[in-house]
């Protein structure tokens, strides 16, 4: 799409505010306008009295709309911030007007709206005023408002029983049996990449030595672990002992609050494997269908089958291991709202501790994308029914939205939503969404999160990250490279961690 800014205001915010209204939108350096073109022209003026007027107009093809908004001054909030709102404001009455489609969430785009409902709150708004500022001030519907706000009242509930001194640890796993169509996460199936575990795992053992004496050696608390892909549980039996073995050495896993392990595809799931996880007090796992639907799972390259997943639950029912979290994505190709439905009906009789409910969202490396430009939809189709069933049905069966966030180019401008049994909920998904607390990550493709937050250890102060190889063939290089003391070696990690860490004390 064509888009022209005047005034001092950030391009990509205003690429994401787009992107609400024209989803899978690019944004080239010489896109030219034409038929089925958008263009969107936007201008950012001081007012004189010190506020903020944004002028956005909006066309396409033969049709052109306008809209105005103004901000007025406020000594306690930022010009940027004025001038971001004038201009979300301008941007949606425009949209809406040439669209006929009104956003869910308004013109919040960032990744976890839970924050800024966390935030009025923090203000001293209550739950009813920020309902109501969420839906007045930023156009959210009634429906989403109340979500972030229940969302945000019970993350800080759960962030209240952890201190400042404590972190979590995300170990990562970047295999899995076949490619979904709309996956685009650092993963690999292909035979000669799989043969790459065994001395990938070996190389995340070396670091996960050296992730556990920095963690001691900076006096921090590990409170959950988070064993994340890909699909760990492609590992074999034998592989999976050796890396669980590794953590359990080193720390005593009946302490952490909680510990993870994403097993996720059904066809990995064995008994033999999940004996493993619970022998090394694995506390939590997912069992991932995405749908009920054989004929969907089918369209997204899923090479498991329904009953498959029903065997794989039975094994992690009976395994020991205390919670059970079922991932379900609204909106897939080739579904629909009666299909999801009976999805969700039937979930909810297996009675899980965690239900996970995310909307379709193609990322640019999909194959979905490449097969299929024409995926996106803004109005949401039957997504938008779906995910409403999904939450009211949950609701109904005893289970609360605990943590919550978005992503660009999801069907309908939608959500992913984690709901739990009371006392179940996923710590390190409230950990890392609300970035109150250190997250150290280990192997291909993991960012090390490093936070300090204020004294009452609820807002961030500084946040840092740090990546890590993207590809198991370059980490694997890295770690050779480093073996042999090559000057080509990066520098440790673990020296920019304590320079982090030592220059915050100074």
């Amino acid at each position: 799409m064509v888009l022209k800014i005047d005034g001092n205001i950030n391009r990509y915010y205003v690429q994401t505010l787009c992107m609400v209204f024209f989803p899978g939108a690019t944004f080239g350096e010489n896109e030219e306008g034409g038929e089925g073109i958008p263009e969107v022209s936007v201008n950012v003026y001081p007012d004189a009295d010190g506020g903020v007027t944004a002028y956005v107009s909006m066309k396409l093809n033969d049709k052109v709309c306008d809209a105005t908004a103004s901000v007025s001054a406020d000594e306690n909030v930022s010009i940027a911030t004025h001038e971001g709102i004038a201009v979300g404001r301008a941007l949606f009455s425009a949209g809406k007007e040439l669209l006929g489609h009104i956003p869910p969430w308004g013109i919040l785009t960032g990744v976890r709206p839970a924050k800024i409902a966390s935030a009025l709150i923090r203000e001293g708004n209550g739950i009813t005023k920020s309902k109501r500022i969420l839906r007045d001030e930023y156009f959210l519907n009634p429906q989403k408002a109340a979500l972030a706000v229940s969302v945000a009242s019970l993350e800080m509930k759960i962030l209240k029983r952890s201190s400042n001194n404590e972190c979590s640890l995300y170990v990562s796993i970047p295999f899995c049996p076949t490619r979904c169509s709309y996956c685009s996460f650092v993963s690999y199936t292909t035979p000669r990449l799989l043969s790459l575990i065994d001395p990938y795992i070996d190389a995340l053992c070396v670091d996960l030595d050296d992730t556990f004496d920095t963690i001691a050696k900076l006096g921090m608390k590990l409170s959950t672990v988070y064993i994340g892909g890909g699909t760990p549980t492609t590992l074999s039996e034998q592989q999976l002992d050796k890396l669980l073995s590794k953590i359990s050495s080193r720390i005593d896993t009946a302490s952490l609050a909680e510990f993870t392990l994403e097993a996720g595809r059904p066809d990995t799931i064995t008994e033999g494997k999940l004996a493993v996880a619970k022998k090394y007090g694995v506390t939590r796992i997912s069992v991932n269908p995405q749908t009920l639907n054989d004929d969907v799972l089918r369209e997204i390259g899923r090479r498991h089958t329904t009953e498959d997943f029903f065997k794989a639950y039975k094994i992690a029912k009976e395994s020991g291991i205390k919670d059970i979290n079922v991932d379900l994505i609204a909106g897939l190709p080739g579904d629909d709202f009666r299909n999801f439905s009976e999805t969700v009906d039937k979930i909810i009789e297996l009675d899980p501790t965690n239900i996970t409910v995310h909307t379709f969202c193609v990322k640019k490396a999909s194959d979905a994308l490449k097969n299929n430009s024409n995926i996106y939809s803004v109005s949401g189709g039957d997504a938008v029914k779906s995910v409403s069933y999904s939450q009211i049905k949950t609701k109904f069966a005893g289970y609360k939205p605990y943590y919550m966030y978005r992503q660009k180019n999801t069907v309908g401008n939608l959500e992913n939503v984690g709901f739990a049994k009371e006392g179940h909920e996923g710590l390190y998904n409230v950990y890392m969404m609300e970035e109150t607390q250190t997250i150290f990550a280990v192997g291909a493709g993991a960012v090390t999160k490093l936070v300090i937050t204020d004294e009452d250890g609820i807002k961030p102060k500084r946040i840092e990250r740090l990546f890590s190889p993207k590809y198991p063939y370059e980490y694997l290089r890295e770690h050779e490279l480093a073996a042999a003391g090559s000057p080509e070696a990066k520098p440790p990690i673990r020296e920019k961690i304590m320079e982090f860490f030592l220059s915050e004390d100074k």
